[in-house]
């Protein structure tokens, strides 16, 4: 069998022994939207919750405009012009327009990736700045949330007159779904938001996974945050396994996101009548694989159908290598994932990124993580509580000389933008 594998910009195509697999878990059939300029349109003036994007933009002196970083595939491209055209035609300056990366506690997006993600002519003609979630004195204080989580939010984004939100609506590890809030709380929140936000006791939590909204902290925290900084409008996209348009969505923060989720949740669910012994996964490709750091959503996505001590393949591009200093210092000073677990306990967090080695603890808790990587060497892979295989059928091959000849092996070409579950589970 023959399996395309989304890795780094190109693919990874893989030949894998057909007796053993039990399934390839992707995507339910769904047709693009044949005018997606078109439909961004028509969701500007009939959207569901809030009045037309023309008439809240009526009478405004400034608008922001909230985008995802370059880690997610949001087509900005298709969504910017409509919205950016409805201000101005509304009578707001264009040097009164704001567009401001979320970038939460990520690197800033800057000249050429820039334009990747918004188009050439965007990033020519309009301001457009990022977040920097480590400058304390570029957010607004907001009280506390009453789960204690001290609010402080981007400045530029609280004094905006009109409050836009964009983003992508997929499967979340640890919000349930992304897009909506997401994009204000972590995208625009500071350092000391996010610390606590995702410590232990949030992240710990059994619901605080992909898929799961009901009683899930990380999901019903970020929403409360995000409806104490505003937000006057959203335009959510999603997206296929081409990153074609499904359908997009527009109005109300939680309304218009929430019939966004529910076509999302039909969309990307897909279950095996028991878990396996190996489940191959990817990172889902360019950006979302570019650092160690991002892929261990790949082993994530993969937890509800690897059996315990079963093992979990991951192909993921790396081309940026670990992910941050902090992150890659955390990983240093840590001798064990135990150690690291005991460390952290239930406090709120100590170290930027340490929430993505508390999600690798999971994983490894239930399985053996073997990843195949052309963006790290492999004595490099082997430090990071995993271990490397040169190929994905050598990483197979081994597994079956463990497993005998009745093993079973599930996969998961996208990775974390599938919600892979077990019916008996």
């Amino acid at each position: 069998m023959r399996v395309r594998l989304d890795y780094d910009r190109d693919g990874l195509e893989v030949d894998l022994p057909d007796r053993h697999v039990v399934k390839c878990l992707g995507y339910q059939p769904a047709d693009p939207l044949p005018n997606p300029e078109g439909a961004v349109v028509e969701v500007l003036a009939h959207p569901l919750g809030t009045p037309p994007l023309a008439e809240l933009a009526s009478g405004r002196a400034s608008a922001c405009i909230a985008i995802c970083d370059v880690t997610r595939p949001v087509p900005n491209q298709v969504l910017l012009p409509p919205i950016l055209h409805t201000l101005e035609d509304s009578g707001i300056p264009r040097e009164k327009i704001l567009i401001l990366v979320a970038t939460g506690l990520h690197r800033p997006n800057e000249g050429d990736e820039l334009v990747e993600m918004v188009g050439r002519p965007i990033a020519e003609s309009y301001r457009i700045e990022n977040h920097v979630g480590r400058k304390l004195s570029q957010h607004g204080y907001l009280g506390e949330s009453p789960r204690g989580v001290p609010i402080w939010i981007d400045r530029r984004y609280l004094e905006a007159d009109l409050k836009i939100a964009t983003g992508l609506i997929e499967p979340h590890f640890m919000a349930g779904y992304s897009g909506g809030r997401k994009v204000i709380c972590p995208g625009l929140a500071a350092w000391d938001t996010v610390r606590v936000w995702h410590g232990p006791r949030f992240l710990e939590h059994p619901n605080a996974c992909a898929g799961v909204l009901r009683d899930n902290p990380v999901h019903e925290e970020t929403t409360w945050i995000a409806r104490q900084a505003g937000c006057d409008f959203i335009v959510n996209a999603v997206v296929d396994e081409h990153r074609r348009i499904l359908r997009v969505v527009a109005g109300d923060m939680e309304r218009a996101w929430a019939e966004g989720v529910d076509y999302v949740a039909r969309l990307v669910t897909d279950s095996l009548p028991e878990p396996v012994d190996v489940v191959i996964t990817s990172s889902a490709g360019y950006p979302l694989d570019t650092t160690f750091y991002q892929s261990i959503k790949g082993m994530v996505a993969a937890l509800d159908v690897v059996r315990p001590g079963g093992t979990i393949i991951l192909a993921a591009g790396m081309r940026e290598g670990i992910g941050s200093p902090p992150f890659q210092k955390l990983l240093e000073q840590t001798p064990s994932l135990d150690v690291f677990m005991r460390r952290i306990g239930d406090a709120d967090c100590s170290v930027v990124d340490q929430w993505q080695l508390e999600e690798l603890a999971k994983v490894r808790r239930k399985a053996r993580v073997i990843v195949v990587t052309g963006g790290l060497p492999p004595e490099t892979v082997t430090r990071l509580f995993v271990e490397s295989a040169p190929t994905v059928e050598a990483a197979v091959a081994g597994c079956l000389a463990e497993y005998g000849p009745g093993a079973k092996i599930a996969v998961l070409p996208k990775g974390p933008y599938v919600i892979a579950v077990c019916r008996k589970t």
